[in-house]
């Protein structure tokens, strides 16, 4: 047999649907709920949806979480075994930061398209709420030699050791190990080498609120979102929006230079929530008679240098990675920015979104009309739970791809925390 016949032939991947809980505020509505509760309710509407209950249905459940207890070491099988999903249905874990969704959605894609499964769920959960709490790690020493010690004596002797201080547990921090900087300071910095304004970033927050409410308005998430424990829309939706109001927030990030622009306004807030996507085979979707709202058809990912790079220049910052990962996707796929009718950025700030616009226009990439840009609004306005974003995009970008009668693109651009970047391109076809 020749290598040509040895290789796999690629499939592609119809994305079918979506389904996710209205995302919440950290210590809201779903103060007491788990990723797995979560992430469960999420799964079960999705299986509801598309009738998915029977043995096979899904080849596998491919998920994660950012924030994730011990007890969530098998977040995503766990998740499987307490939903209406079959119990044979194997699952496993992925995580890579505010990408993990949509890593999540790439992972399943890569088995559908080499013909190793036919269906496959994808998808993340993240509660600021639950966050774990890490016993103190002078402490976690102590109780280790305690645990090793051979007899009572040398046991005492170890306890002894604890003190008052050791107490006080290890809360989770949004700040980068290696600079010890929040995302939002690294935003900051980013804003500041990219001249992104306080004006240009409220005028984003102020689109992204408006345009999620008007799809709440006309429909559009009614078979998208499921609600769940007393919410049925994202509660950090604020139709009233305006850069009016917007531009009386005090500045939170950057306050270290002069002019500091980035408020919680214009920033993402501390978000519990969950979403999943059903992806699968064209031959899978014709034999159950349901029509793929797109297909998934490139992805890239790329990495910065935020610690010793060009930081301070604005080439490496935190979040810009997607400013590497999308150029090299389209050379890749023949493509330039005027050929997507839609783009989906995630905000995790307005400046990371702006400095993101200019750095493809920086490299020859063209610009983005505001009316293709996040049109049914994104993570400003509904919130960021970590590893719920990336399946929300795809699902939400899917959807509006389908609305459209002719054949179109739509791009999805996600930064995430460590300097990586995760880039995807769906298609729809012609009715």
């Amino acid at each position: 047999m020749s290598p040509q016949q040895m290789a796999p032939s690629v499939r592609r991947v119809a994305i079918i649907g979506g389904a996710r809980i209205p995302f919440a505020r950290a210590d809201g509505p779903y103060a007491t709920a788990s990723n797995q509760q979560m992430l469960t309710a999420a799964l079960d509407g999705l299986v509801e949806r598309y009738g998915l209950q029977e043995p096979g249905a899904v080849g596998e459940f491919v998920a994660g979480a950012v924030l994730k207890h011990s007890r969530d070491f098998n977040l995503a099988r766990e998740t499987v075994l307490g939903s209406t999903l079959h119990p044979r249905t194997p699952a496993y874990d992925i995580q890579q930061a505010c990408g993990t969704g949509l890593q999540a959605v790439i992972a399943a894609a890569n088995k559908i398209a080499l013909g190793q499964t036919e269906s496959a769920v994808a998808g993340g959960a993240d509660t600021a709420s639950d966050a774990p709490l890490g016993v103190n790690d002078t402490l976690r020493r102590v109780l280790l030699e305690t645990r090793r010690a051979k007899s009572a004596g040398a046991r005492l002797k170890a306890l002894a050791k604890v003190r008052p201080s050791h107490l006080v547990p290890d809360i989770p921090r949004n700040a980068e190990p290696r600079t010890g900087l929040s995302m939002g300071e690294h935003a900051a910095v980013t804003a500041r080498a990219w001249n992104i304004g306080r004006a240009a970033q409220d005028e984003l927050a102020e689109a992204s609120h408006q345009r999620l409410a008007a799809a709440y308005e006309r429909g559009f998430f009614q078979d998208l979102v499921i609600p769940f424990r007393g919410l049925a829309r994202d509660q950090n939706l604020r139709p009233g929006s305006t850069v009016e109001k917007l531009a009386s927030l005090k500045p939170v990030f950057g306050l270290d230079r002069p002019d500091p622009t980035m408020t919680a306004g214009n920033s993402t807030p501390l978000t519990d929530g969950a979403a999943t996507v059903l992806l699968a085979s064209e031959e899978w979707a014709r034999e159950r008679g349901l029509t793929p709202l797109a297909y998934l058809t490139a992805y890239e990912t790329a990495a910065v240098d935020f610690v010793d790079g060009d930081v301070a220049g604005g080439e490496d910052g935190l979040l810009m990675a997607p400013a590497y990962a999308v150029p090299r996707m389209l050379e890749r796929s023949g493509l330039d920015l005027a050929d997507f009718e839609l783009i989906e950025i995630h905000e995790a700030f307005a400046s990371q979104v702006l400095a993101t616009l200019a750095a493809w226009e920086k490299r020859g990439l063209g610009t983005v009309d505001r009316d293709r840009l996040n049109v049914a609004g994104s993570s400003l306005a509904t919130g960021h739970p970590f590893a719920a974003t990336g399946a929300r995009i795809v699902a939400t970008l899917a959807k509006l791809l389908a609305e459209r009668d002719a054949p179109a693109r739509g791009l999805i651009s996600v930064c995430a925390a460590g300097g990586q970047g995760v880039t995807a391109i769906l298609e729809r076809a012609g009715r």
